[in-house]
């Protein structure tokens, strides 16, 4: 179990910075960060949750992912200035499209898969 929460931790810190990067290169679709931000998501439930199963982890991952989406139609004046700042526009995003809902089921499929890689 250890280990693979040294793994999991690993993957979310790769992640993370492979997603920051991402938005550094004008050459690379923003949809990709969408499916980073889910990607990582899906580690940090694993990582939190290591012995529960894929299923609990899916769930748990696009149930978040899917709330901070839906969260973004909220426009109270203080959630939106918590939106300007740095931390606040990378965990709630700006704005509700409903092409980030696929991007980051996307992401959590692709976690599911590494998960399926690593656990073989």
């Amino acid at each position: 179990m250890n280990r693979l929460r040294i793994v999991y931790g690993s993957l979310i810190v790769s992640t993370i910075i492979v997603g920051l990067l991402s938005r550094h290169f004008s050459f690379i679709p923003l949809f990709i960060g969408d499916i980073l931000w889910a990607l990582m998501v899906y580690f940090i439930v694993r990582f939190l949750f290591i012995g529960k199963p894929v299923k609990f982890i899916v769930i748990g991952s696009l149930l978040f992912c899917y709330g901070i989406e839906f969260s973004q139609l909220y426009k109270a004046t203080w959630i939106n200035e918590l939106r300007h700042t740095l931390f606040g526009h990378l965990v709630l995003g700006e704005g509700f499209l409903w092409s980030d809902l696929l991007c980051y089921t996307v992401g959590v499929a692709i976690g599911v898969w590494m998960d399926r890689c690593l656990n073989k």
